[in-house]
Order: C-alpha cells, then sequence, then structure tokens
C-alpha cells in the first residue's frame, strides 16, 4: 500500500519542511504583491513554528568574484539595477528572520539540492514533503520544486506565498506546476497541517 492516500498524509508535520526560497531585500523589493505575499508567507512561518516544522531559508551568496561566473555576476547587476557586483551587502540579507533554530542555506544556484547539504539533511530526518515559498516562482522555486519532485520528495507550492518581479512568468510558472505538483494557498496548507499533526 502506498505510503500516501490522503492529503493528511502529504502533510504530516513530522514529515514536512517549509522552504522559504530567496526572500531577500534586493528580491523582495521588486515583487509585484509584496504586502499580501509576506503576509501569507509570515502566516506560513508562524504555524510551521507552532506545529515544530523545520524551516529552511535560501540565500543567494555569491562566490568570491574571481571564482563566480561571469553570467551570475550579469544577472546581478540586473538585479540590483545597475548597482556593482556585491556592492551592497544590505541587498542580500533576508527580509523575513530566521529564529535560532531554524537553518539558513548559503546557496550559488537556482536550485535548493545543487551545491548544498540540504538532500542529505532532509532525508536524514525522514522529511519527505516540501512547501516551497519564495522568489522567484519562475526560477528558483520552480528548478527546486522539480528537482524535490525528480529526487523521490512531494514538492507543495503555496501559490499565495511565492512571487516574481514580473506576474506574467509567475503565473505561467504556477500554471506548469499545476500539471505536475500540488499548488494551494496557504490558508489550505496550514489547514491541513493541523488536522494532521496527530499522524
Amino acid at each position: 500500500m502506498s505510503q500516501f492516500s490522503s492529503y493528511e498524509d502529504l502533510f504530516k508535520p513530522k514529515t514536512s519542511a517549509l522552504i522559504v526560497w530567496d526572500v531577500q531585500n534586493m528580491l523582495v523589493q521588486h515583487i509585484f504583491n509584496k504586502e499580501q505575499f509576506i503576509n501569507s508567507l509570515n502566516n506560513l512561518i508562524n504555524s510551521a513554528r507552532s506545529l515544530n516544522i523545520p524551516i529552511f531559508y535560501t540565500k543567494i551568496t555569491p562566490l568570491p568574484e574571481r571564482f563566480e561566473s561571469p553570467i551570475r555576476k550579469f544577472l546581478i547587476s540586473i538585479w540590483n539595477r545597475g548597482g556593482s557586483w556585491g556592492s551592497d551587502p544590505n541587498l542580500y540579507e533576508l527580509a523575513v528572520k530566521p529564529e535560532k533554530n531554524e537553518i539558513v542555506i548559503n546557496k550559488n544556484t537556482a536550485s535548493i539540492f545543487v551545491g548544498t547539504n540540504f538532500e542529505l539533511m532532509i532525508r536524514n530526518a525522514g522529511i519527505t514533503t516540501l512547501v516551497f515559498t519564495g522568489i522567484a516562482t519562475e526560477i528558483g522555486v520552480e528548478s527546486s520544486a522539480r528537482d524535490a519532485f525528480n529526487l523521490g520528495f512531494l514538492p507543495v507550492i503555496a501559490e499565495d506565498a511565492v512571487s516574481s518581479s514580473d506576474k506574467e512568468s509567475h503565473e505561467r510558472s504556477l500554471a506548469n506546476m499545476r500539471k505536475i505538483f500540488v499548488v494551494m494557498k496557504s490558508d489550505e496548507i496550514i489547514r491541513y497541517w493541523n488536522k494532521a499533526k496527530g499522524l
């Protein structure tokens, strides 16, 4: 029999983790739905904390300039709206603050699985369901969700807690992900977490 027979099985807090993807100052300031995004994200974070669900924050972390990809340096300069590479460290700071028991993953790619120990950590902890939030929907969120699925995890996309500076790209990405992943609003995810907390 399958391990998963209902959404309650999917959302068991003891086998879930919340991913807060690249919610950094340089990205938050340019998204199309900042107030709604931050509100939904904070609701998920608070719920995860109350249920002892692990929270992982990712952070774009440039390599030393000599060893950084020229393509990534160019793209970061665009995101910085013309600022030089690494000119303002505050741009890289997280816009939501982790608590001391929460994990910040410094990474250099658009996948949480590439160049990090994330997969090792969640397999060690018996985590199978990954709830994705963050910026940008069509870049790191979708890339990480696809990698999660291909590695045997169950990605869930919190549709009102992901965002982008490009609303059309965000909506196309959500439409793509609905075809293969669970995509639902944050209050639905919280409701399932609460229903499944005794399982």
